[in-house]
Order: C-alpha cells, then sequence, then structure tokens
C-alpha cells in the first residue's frame, strides 16, 4: 500500500455553544484545515489540526507541505513516514509544524485502522469501548453569574454527569467573588456531579494556593492550568499544598514537557491534546509515561478522535466534550448516560459531510 493523494481544506465553523446554549467562546467563527490522504488501495485517512484566525492559511499550506512529503510511503509504518517528514523539518516540536505533522499522524493511523478492519481504539491498546465524559465550553468566565447558573442547570437537566467551569474571572474580581461563583455552581448542581475548574494559566502560584485553599471544600474533580504551563516547579509547589487535584498540559508541545512535568510531580492529572503533542503517536507515548508515574490521563478537545486514545489506554479517565467539530463529520461517537462510546467502524470510524465542507469552506 502506498499513499498516492494529498487533500487540504481550510474551514470556518460557526462557533457556537450547543451544550446548553451559552455565550460562544473566542469569537464568532472557528478554523480549522482538513487532511484527506488517499492510497493506491481506495482506503483513505483523515485527519485535521487548528490554529485559528488569519494563520490558517500558513497552516494549510505548511499541512500541504509537509503531508505530500509522504506520497509514495507506506501509510501503515506510522513510525517511518513520520521520520521522513520530520528530517526535513528544521524546527523543534512546537508551534505550527507540531499542528501540522499531527493532522498527518492521525490520517496514518486511521488508514491503519481501515487496512485492519479495526477502530484505532483497539490500536491504541483496546481498554474500553467507552468512557466518561464532561461537557465543557458552556461555563465559561466571560458568562455572567445568571448566566452560568442558567447554563449548568441546562446541562444538568440534559444528563451531563461531569461538567467544567472557569475561574480567574474577567475585570475586576476579588477572591470573594472567584469563591462565590464555584459555591453557587456547587450548590445548584449538587453533589454528585463532577465539576471541573480551569484558570487557563491566568493565577500565580500563591494566588493559585490561596484560592485554592477556599474553594476545596466545594470538591472540585480537578482545578486545571493554574500558572504558567512551564512553571513545573510552580506547578508543583501548588499540587503539594492542594487537597483538590490539578491538571496541566494542554498548552506544551512534544513528549519532553511532560517528562519535566511527570519528573517534578507538577500535576495529579495529565492532560493532553492530541494536536499539540504530534498526533496520535505522541498522545500515546505521553499516556504510557504517565502511566509510569501512577497517573491518569485526560483529553483536551477534540472528541471525536480523543475517545479512542483515553478509551485504548490503561490509565485514561475522562474526554473533554467540546463539539467544535461536529458539523464536519456525518456522524460523530455516541453520548449516553455519561459515558462516549468508541465508533464501531474502523479507523476513526468518522467521514466528512461533504456537503457541509462546501458550505464551510473558507
Amino acid at each position: 500500500m502506498k499513499i498516492t493523494s494529498v487533500r487540504t481544506r481550510h474551514l470556518r465553523l460557526p462557533a457556537d455553544e450547543p451544550l446548553a446554549g451559552a455565550p460562544p467562546l473566542l469569537g464568532p467563527m472557528r478554523d480549522f484545515v482538513t487532511l484527506t490522504l488517499g492510497t493506491d488501495q481506495g482506503i483513505e485517512g483523515i485527519g485535521y489540526t487548528f490554529f485559528g484566525g488569519n494563520l490558517s492559511a500558513s497552516l494549510k499550506s505548511t499541512l500541504e507541505t509537509l503531508a505530500t512529503l509522504a506520497i509514495g510511503e507506506d501509510p501503515r509504518s506510522i513510525e517511518a513516514v513520520m521520520a521522513k517528514i520530520n528530517r526535513t523539518v528544521l524546527a523543534g516540536p512546537g508551534g505550527m509544524v507540531t499542528l501540522a505533522l499531527s493532522a498527518i499522524d492521525i490520517a496514518l493511523w486511521d488508514i491503519k485502522g481501515k487496512t485492519l478492519g479495526v477502530p484505532v481504539a483497539t490500536l491504541a491498546g483496546g481498554a474500553r469501548t467507552k468512557v466518561p465524559v464532561y461537557a465543557s465550553g458552556a461555563l465559561s468566565r466571560d458568562a455572567s453569574l445568571d448566566q452560568l447558573l442558567k447554563a449548568a442547570g441546562t446541562l444538568r437537566e440534559r444528563g451531563w454527569k461531569q461538567m467544567k467551569t472557569q475561574l480567574a474571572l474577567p475585570g475586576e474580581t476579588t477572591v470573594t467573588k472567584e469563591v462565590e461563583r464555584i459555591r453557587k455552581l456547587r450548590e445548584l448542581i449538587g453533589d454528585d456531579i463532577d465539576l471541573m475548574c480551569d484558570i487557563n494559566q491566568r493565577w500565580e502560584v500563591r494566588q493559585a494556593i490561596s484560592i485554592g485553599k477556599r474553594i476545596e471544600e466545594y470538591g472540585l474533580y480537578w482545578l486545571e492550568d493554574v500558572v504558567a504551563c512551564d512553571d513545573y516547579a510552580g506547578h508543583a509547589r501548588v499540587t503539594d499544598a492542594l487537597d483538590t487535584p490539578t491538571a496541566a498540559g494542554e498548552y506544551v508541545f512534544g513528549i519532553v514537557p511532560f517528562r519535566h512535568m511527570f519528573e517534578a510531580r507538577s500535576v495529579d492529572i495529565a492532560m493532553l491534546d492530541v494536536m499539540r503533542t504530534g498526533g496520535i503517536s505522541g498522545w500515546l507515548k505521553i499516556a504510557a509515561m504517565a502511566e509510569a508515574f501512577n497517573l491518569p490521563v485526560v483529553s483536551h478537545l477534540y472528541p471525536e478522535i480523543s475517545v479512542h486514545l483515553v478509551a485504548g489506554v490503561p490509565n485514561g479517565l475522562t474526554v473533554e466534550y467540546m463539539p467544535w467539530t461536529n458539523r464536519l463529520f456525518k456522524e460523530t461517537p455516541a453520548i449516553a448516560d455519561g459515558m462516549i462510546e468508541v465508533p464501531k467502524r474502523p479507523g476513526l470510524g468518522l467521514e466528512f459531510d461533504e456537503k457541509a465542507c462546501a458550505q464551510y469552506a473558507a
């Protein structure tokens, strides 16, 4: 089997929030670049990547240039194909190059699964066929308290068993406002729903410890990205000081930062972004490293891909569900009773909706 063709597209989707009708995050539109790798046996592999805004055209060009280097190679030899491409790239593991390489890696795994007739989750280890999933994006820091509580009530009514909010509120916030927001949210949803909270690197260490201790009584499932992503010692100080589990990892690129993070005992939970880890291959390597440190892993974004990975590995904990890309596909993984299911179809189990792709072409 040989790769014979490469197709990329720049798509711009509405950035609505479908889970609870909350205000959209990061503006009214969201940009993606898709990839389709064709083979001489008629099997196609798909992937996509995300950077956003005015740089998406550059990302598309980078992806197409790098993916073309795979033509003539056997897509089942994923490490060999990616090594060939990497040898031509004089850049470190970060930024646009990694985002492009990740899309190629994802498409190769899709081809391999289709060739063998099994889901990617099986290739990734096949630990389970469904895993917990949490609602993300509906409870943002930009929402007013009334909007927040209304959206949380909607999520609860719709059967979500896990959901994530944000602190580090905009404007002239105070410790009292931060604590009160979590208190009222917990009172509304009750104690039987897992509640996560994302800080998005907006606190410094002493602030994270101070506020973190004040909200411990509300039983957060985890407190996420409390300080700068590369402050491994700072993360470790917060993790050691709090009973609430800490999570981080979505902002770093490649494998090496996770080694530093784990060796510094920075986090209780590793959060892996399949686009920033170098694709499925990098994600699985980091998950295995986390397992050696007795740490669970969770996904960041891209639930239709991430479900395969969290379900595939033995230390997968839960999948973040922020359905930014649902419009791109004819069908996405099913969710029921707080669980997301691995598609039974081979590969990623995904197929681009060509009508939608035409409609949202940038």
